[in-house]
């Protein structure tokens, strides 16, 4: 079983018809869903057909109630989530080109404190994005989980996940967390990897850092390899394609941590799993009620 610790939420996904008019109307489509990296990863991985679980911390309100009921509905095992305070938002705006911005406000997402080790029962391989490591008490938790997973055996994997994020930390403390919590594999994009200094491999993870349309560079040890990427035509909306891509390349296999035997057909498997999820978002599924 994969687990994954961090977000769940509601994004309002806005799509812009064109320029915005500042102090005016700007015509666009407004949707409701699920969202969330550490969720998105989730049910990525269970459209895969693999056993994932969801960790973390969502409003005790109707929104938290049927973001939860939706991510089971999605093959997800919801049994480690706790309810309590107000489930957050991130509004995501997407211009023409399919470039997001997003305006966050995390809510109950940042609350989850004292880990159950029992969260980790049965579990591979243990997710975690960037955004579960800002601030306590979801950073504490998280790092007590992967403290927990290496006591275990299981596999570690850190998604960087957002340029501002590591800005705002600082480049040196990110690179402190990365070398306290000794992940197996560290994910990141061609920007994310540049604000970082990435030019090889980050400790001793493997380190896999993608080019949207251009080739997915795996740094492993002294090694490095280039997979292309199968062109997929015009995207809409990026949103959620990284974390497909996480599932697809920590699902790979039938044995626990495949990719590390095989780093190019775990990227192939990857690329496959986001360019099935983009192809969602061409027909989005039924937002929220």
């Amino acid at each position: 079983m994969l687990a994954t610790i961090g977000d769940l939420v509601e994004d309002v996904v806005v799509r812009l018809d064109g320029a915005v008019n500042v102090a005016s109307d700007t015509s666009s489509t407004i949707e409701r869903r699920q969202g969330g990296s550490a969720a998105n990863v989730a049910v990525a991985a269970a459209r895969l057909g693999a056993p994932v679980r969801f960790i973390g911390q969502v409003g005790d309100d109707a929104a938290g109630r049927a973001l939860v009921e939706e991510l089971g509905a999605a093959g997800v095992d919801v049994g480690a989530i706790r309810f309590g305070g107000t489930t957050g938002t991130i509004v995501v705006l997407v211009d023409h080109n399919g470039e997001r911005s997003m305006l966050t406000d995390r809510g109950a997402a940042c609350a989850l404190d004292a880990p159950d080790p029992a969260w980790l029962d049965g579990v591979r391989a243990l997710h975690v994005p960037l955004y579960s490591l800002i601030e306590p008490p979801l950073s504490t938790t998280a790092a007590r989980l992967v403290g927990l997973a290496h006591e275990r055996g299981v596999e570690v994997s850190i998604d960087l996940s957002s340029t501002a994020v590591i800005i705002a930390l600082g480049v040196e403390r990110v690179r402190r967390d990365l070398d306290g919590l000794r992940p197996a594999v560290v994910f990141a994009n061609a920007d994310e990897a540049a604000a970082l200094g990435i030019d090889g491999p980050v400790g001793s993870a493997m380190t896999v850092v993608k080019h949207g349309p251009a080739p997915v560079v795996v740094f492993h040890g002294s090694e490095w390899v280039e997979v292309a990427v199968e062109p997929i035509g015009p995207v809409a909306d990026t949103t959620g394609a990284g974390d497909a891509f996480a599932a697809g390349f920590l699902t790979f296999g039938s044995d626990p941590a495949a990719w590390a035997a095989d780093p190019t057909g775990a990227v192939i498997a990857a690329n496959h799993a986001a360019a099935a999820h983009l192809a969602t978002l061409r027909h989005p599924p039924h937002p929220i009620s």
